[in-house]
């Protein structure tokens, strides 16, 4: 069994974890703080962020991006229709272009600011940047939140899914973000119906039951968080 080093409101991780249930596979889950910086982490991805997927075979894959492109290379033709890359080059240039709107854009904007602040301080000492939260970056990244949604009810007013017609890549790494927000309570979601429909259509699914049950030490999630009728 391949293992997952994660961190459980790292939305990358959430995203692969969300990859792997899609594909069927399981893993092993190694949590990481990055911040504490382990020295075997690190020998596995100087980078020192998560997600890290190590196979059996001692093959190490760091990064959402690789991760996500080494499953569909090696696994993605037996999802045949339900492939997560679509084939063609228009299709996967556009789920690529909306991985990076989430995995980066919207990372910087929100997830990013929005766990730091309001979880990882928390955990962190004064040395590795601990401390009381900074506001306005949590108000920031609130306000931020609007956007998102509403261009998340834009592309499904378009599309059946955020890139076209199937599930793809493009979904999962919206609704891992969104996953680690949601768990903040920080999804105005009674402002944006379209886009809560679409998440609702991803919560429900199997891949997405894990999340749902991951908790961080002295935080509840939001009361609505693993509803699935929110």
């Amino acid at each position: 069994m391949a293992t997952l080093h994660h961190y459980a409101l790292c939305p990358h991780s959430r995203f692969i974890r969300l990859a792997l249930g899609e594909f069927g596979l399981d893993a092993t889950l190694v949590e990481e703080r990055v911040w504490e910086r382990r020295r075997e982490f690190l020998e596995l991805n100087p980078a020192g962020t998560t997600p890290v997927l190590r196979e059996d075979s001692g093959l190490v894959v760091p990064g959402p991006g690789p991760i996500a492109e080494y499953l569909d290379e090696t696994r993605g033709l037996a999802l045949a229709e339900r492939r997560l890359l679509p084939e063609g080059p228009g299709g996967r240039i556009e789920v690529r272009r909306l991985l990076d709107w989430f995995n980066i854009k919207f990372n910087e904007e929100i997830t990013a600011p929005l766990v730091l602040e309001k979880v990882m301080k928390r955990f962190m000492s004064r040395d590795e940047g601990g401390g009381p939260p900074e506001m306005s970056a949590i108000r920031a990244a609130r306000g931020n939140v609007r956007y998102h949604l509403r261009y998340i009810a834009w592309l499904t007013a378009k599309r059946n899914w955020l890139a076209g017609d199937n599930l793809s890549y493009a979904d999962l790494a919206a609704a891992a973000h969104l996953s680690c927000v949601d768990y903040l309570g920080d999804v105005p979601w009674d402002e944006d119906e379209a886009a809560r429909a679409w998440y609702a259509r991803i919560k429900s699914r199997p891949s997405f039951r894990p999340l749902l049950s991951d908790r961080i030490p002295g935080m509840a999630p939001s009361a609505h968080y693993d509803d699935l009728d929110f």
